[in-house]
């Protein structure tokens, strides 16, 4: 009765211990507004409701100390690995809006974001705080214990990832190809629009000379910009949906190749549902 209360007891640890590292690196999550109590009472949460499921699908748990120990480190390890595929989602909204503060006069404005402690630019901290209210509508919270939790545990362990490590690095510099392409194809409709509002006052310059242009195009780079992002926010919040819905299919993606690598490494079979 001891021994096995001991056992759940060290399964347990290693449910917290990745549950932790994704709950302080998550988006949303892992703002310095939410108070660490929250944050550890809601990890303490997870893990009291997953371990009943994880027991009875079985977790070996190594004797040794030194092996538990650095078991733990693998999951810690889990746990941030999904929280960083995920922050590269709302890293995109941020590079959208530096793309056109340039052109719309905004670059050497920034703001100190609360949620990353940062400073950012003015019309990347917009277009966050707009994915970040995307990310509650769509129910990305509850997305996010499904696939971060539920899906990591089905699929994933800590000895996976360091039999499958190797299909770590095609997934990150995919990741972050998509993330400029991305960010680029968001901020494209602004970014043009303005380009054209140069080009047309740079002809106009040459055609008069003594208009002032100089002092005229920041007023109206600044207000065609504002008047686009009126016009197109509805696009935009469908557009950050799908690239949300695409953050959480890519941790899923990740979780599958390493644990398929992992499986092969074994001279195991792939089952058809990880593939």
């Amino acid at each position: 009765m001891i021994a096995s209360l001991i056992g759940n007891f060290r399964v347990f640890l290693l449910i917290f211990a990745r549950v932790v590292a994704l709950v302080q690196a998550a988006p949303l999550l892992s703002s310095q507004a939410v108070p660490q109590t929250a944050k550890l009472g809601l990890s303490l949460f997870i893990a009291v409701a997953v371990i009943p499921w994880v027991g009875a699908q079985g977790y070996p748990v190594p004797e040794s100390v030194g092996l538990y120990f650095l078991l733990v480190l693998g999951e810690v390890a889990i746990g941030l690995l999904l929280a960083f595929f995920l922050n590269i989602v709302f890293v995109v909204f941020q590079v959208a809006g530096q793309f056109f503060s340039l052109q719309m006069g905004f670059g050497a404005s920034e703001v100190f974001d609360p949620l990353a402690q940062i400073e950012v630019p003015l019309m990347g901290q917009f277009l966050n705080l707009v994915g970040m209210f995307t990310f509650l509508t769509i129910g990305g919270a509850q997305k996010l214990l499904l696939v971060g939790v539920y899906r990591s545990f089905q699929a994933l362990r800590a000895v996976d990832l360091v039999a499958g490590r190797t299909a770590l690095f095609p997934l990150l510099v995919r990741s972050l190809g998509q993330l400029f392409m991305q960010a680029l194809t968001i901020s494209f409709p602004i970014l043009g629009t303005l380009l054209l509002v140069y080009v047309t006052m740079g002809l106009l310059a040459k055609a008069a000379p003594q208009m002032n242009l100089l002092l005229m195009g920041f007023p109206i780079a600044i207000a065609t910009a504002f008047l686009l992002l009126i016009l197109v926010m509805p696009l935009m919040v469908g557009a950050f949906s799908r690239l949300i819905d695409g953050g959480f299919e890519n941790v899923a993606n990740l979780i599958q190749a390493v644990r398929n690598q992992s499986l092969e490494a074994q001279g195991l079979s792939v089952p058809g549902g990880l593939r």
